[in-house]
Parts: C-alpha cells; structure tokens; sequence
C-alpha cells in the first residue's frame, strides 16, 4: 500500500506537475505584463487601506490575508527552506525567489476569481475557491473539477494541516522540555478549538494579531543575526547564485546538489511554502469585504511575497551564513543549529516560531476545508467537520504520520490540478479585468 501511494506521490509531484505550476505562473506574468511585481507599492497601499474593506463580504481585506497568511507560514519556512537547501544546496534558495516572483501571478488570478465567481451559503456567509469558480465561471463539462477540488482540500487538511502539525509541535516540545505528546496535543485541541468554533470572524480576527507579531518577531530575530554577520551577507549570495546555476560541491556531510536538484527543491519547496497554485489562498480572500476582485488579488499576492521573498529568505540566508551545511543535518534541526550557532538561546528561536507557525496553520486550514466541505454537503457540514478537524488534533501527536503525510501531500498536488486548469481557462477573464481596472486609474 505504501509502495503504491508512494509512486503515485512522485508522479503528482514530480517534473510535470512542478513544469504546470511554474508555467502556469510564468503565463499569468506574461499575460499581466509583470504588472503583479512592478505594483508591489500599490498592493502595499491597498493593504495598509485594507484594514476595514468596502463592499460586500465577511472580513477585511486585510484580514483575509492573515488568514491566508496563517495557513501558508508555517514549517516550510522553517523547516521547509532547510530541507531544500540540504538536498538542494544554497541554490534552492535562488529558485525558491524565482517561483515566488511568478507564484504572485499565480496568487493575483485565483484572488481575482475567488471574489469574481463567489457566493453566498444559506447562513449568509460568503463562499469562494477553485471548486466556486469552476462552477460558476467556466462550462458545466468542467464542473466535475470543482466536485474533485472540494474533496481532495476537505481530506488533505486533516493531514499536512493538522495531524502533522500537531505532530511536529509534540515532538520539539517532547525534545526540547520533556513535554508528553499526548499533553501538547490536549492543550492544542483546546487553542485551536477556541478559534475554529468561532468561524471566519473569529479565525481571522485571531489571525489579524497573531500573523503579524509572529512573522515580525521572526524576521526580527533573523535581522539581528545579518546585522551581527553584515560582512558575510555578499559572500551568502554569491554562494547562493553561483550554486543555482553550477551545484554545490560536497562539504563534510553535506553530499553536494546538482543544478537540477537545486532547480527541483527550490521550486518544490517554494510552492510547499506560498501555495501558490494549490488553489487554498483563495478560499480565505472569497470572504474579504470588497468589490473590487482586482485589488483583492493585489493583497492577496503580497502573500507569496511576504510568505517566500521575506520569510523563508530570512531562514535561508541565516542557514548560509552561519555555515551549518556541513553538518549535514537537515529540517527544523539546522534551521535551529544555526540560529543556536548566531548567539545564546538562538534554537528556542525556532522552537517558539516552530509552535506558533503550526498553530496558525491549524487554524487557517480548518476554514479551506470547512469551505470545501460547505461546497459538498451545505451548511449542515459545517458543525461536524469543526469538530472532527478539533478532534484530530491530539490524535496526531500518539501515532506514527507516514502514511498520513504521504497521502495529504499526493492530496495536495490533486487539489493543484483542477485550479490550475480553471486558472489557465479563465486568464483571458482575469487579463481583461485587470486591464479595465488600470486603465480606470484605480491605482
């Protein structure tokens, strides 16, 4: 059985499915003259105006990008980054930039759509996402797609998203304090079913104030070991360049990386991180208060940008800096050996943000799947799949996840497939919107 998911697993997420996300962004770009990079100060304005959001919807604008951010900072940008770099050497980090810049297309067209084509549930609460705007965008002969996306996102969560989280919260505590699992995952149970219960409003209120402390803080952290090692910064990226596009020699433990395999993790990796092309994003920005689909797939794109080109490029140049490489340990273990290598208590650093990141990821996870089980079953979904995802948690720290996590990755990619068709199908929508919207002068 393992052998069969596993094979399957390297087939979804093998050389074709990173070549259709990555060229699905690069199209996007293409399509959009870049506009989704050079209007990076416009999306910042939108922002920081977004706080209360006109028009009609559930949150902010701003909201629902902490929301989507909560989902999408998590263990990639820890451990995540860590492990491309390891397999890949410092070049995976070049091409994590490179998926991100063309991921902020990718993030911009399912935003566009999300608002474009959402609905309404028979509570009154707004309802978006691949599966609506398959449905309501595109021919009924596609409509089995968003039928396919709505399963595999209400099933994948439950692992990467929940058990798993859980899971690797436990065993860093369990390290690192001698923590019991079964007690972590109690106490997690409790947190996240105080927000989940609560819906969206709830989930992205807590979001709005968690996400920006928690990914500041990091960044904070991750500045003061650059400020502290200024004069090793342009030697990281020369490194950085150079093994992208020529490998990286073997050092210690560390094997040495291919260009290819520094082009495969960087790429892999990145999408991992931002999700952009996995189609969840979206879902958190159908519920944002606008009537603009335009300037919700702006903010939405900072997501990508923030999550990938701030994030997890903090985590990258403390790794490369600090020189940890040969130890050839890999995951949250050398992102924390060389934060404990740049000064004293520098690992529980990561241990903090380890727990906070997976926490947020619990939380905004548990609305993409409710969201895809709404689209399935009704309203009448919700209560129970609250209480199965609240449930789940304490499971997920008392048994082993391989199994688990392979087939919520293989879930992943599936969920990938349908919005990514939906999106190459709907660009010349997406291309026309954006243009009336420039051409008004609205920015």
């Amino acid at each position: 059985m393992t052998e069969i998911i596993q094979a399957i697993n390297a087939f979804a997420w093998g050389p074709v499915m990173l070549l259709l996300l990555l060229g699905t962004g690069i199209y996007l770009s293409i399509g959009l003259r870049f506009a989704t990079v050079r209007r990076i100060p416009t999306a910042l304005g939108l922002l920081l105006r977004g706080r209360k959001g006109q028009g009609e919807g559930d949150i902010s604008p701003f909201a629902a990008l902490m929301t989507s951010l909560s989902a999408t900072i998590g263990t990639g940008n820890i451990a995540g980054v860590a492990t491309a770099i390891a397999l890949g050497g410092p070049g995976a980090l070049l091409w994590m930039w490179i998926t991100a810049l063309v991921g902020m297309a990718t993030k911009y067209a399912e935003a566009v759509c999300a608002v474009r084509f959402r609905e309404t549930d028979s509570d009154g609460n707004y309802s978006g996402g691949p599966m609506y705007y398959i449905r309501n965008g595109l021919h009924k002969r596609w409509h089995w797609l968003g039928y396919a996306f709505a399963i595999f996102g209400s099933l994948a969560g439950f692992g990467i998203a929940n058990t798993v989280q859980s899971n690797s919260v436990s065993e860093i505590l369990s390290d690192s304090f001698a923590i019991p699992p079964l007690a972590t995952g109690l106490v997690l149970m409790v947190l996240v079913g105080a927000v989940v219960l609560g819906g969206i409003r709830r989930i992205s209120t807590v979001a709005s104030w968690l996400v920006p402390f928690m990914a500041l803080s990091y960044i904070l952290m991750s500045v003061i070991v650059l400020v502290t090692h200024l004069e090793y910064i342009p030697h990281a990226v020369s490194v950085i360049v150079d093994s992208a596009f020529n490998g990286s020699a073997a050092a210690g433990g560390f094997a040495g990386a291919t260009v290819m395999a520094a082009l495969r993790f960087g790429v892999a990796r990145g999408i991992f991180s931002n999700e952009a092309g996995l189609g969840s994003a979206p879902i958190a920005h159908a519920a944002a208060r606008t009537n603009e689909p335009v300037e919700q797939g702006m903010i939405a794109m900072l997501g990508t940008f923030i999550d990938t080109l701030i994030v997890c490029t903090m985590t990258g140049l403390v790794i490369v800096i600090m020189d940890v490489l040969p130890s050839g340990e890999s995951g949250a273990v050398l992102t924390s050996m060389a934060f404990a290598g740049a000064f004293p208590g520098g690992e529980y650093i990561v241990t903090i943000g380890l727990c906070l990141f997976a926490f947020t990821t619990m939380i905004g996870w548990s609305f993409y799947g409710e969201r895809c089980v709404v689209y399935l079953a009704g309203t009448r979904g919700i209560l129970p799949f609250r209480l199965a995802w609240v449930v789940a948690i304490p499971v997920g720290t008392v048994i082993q996840l391989d199994l688990v996590w392979l087939i919520a990755d293989t879930l992943n990619a599936f969920m990938a497939i349908p919005n990514l068709i939906a999106l190459l199908l709907l660009s010349p929508l997406v291309f026309r919107l954006s243009r009336e919207y420039f051409n008004r002068g609205r920015d």
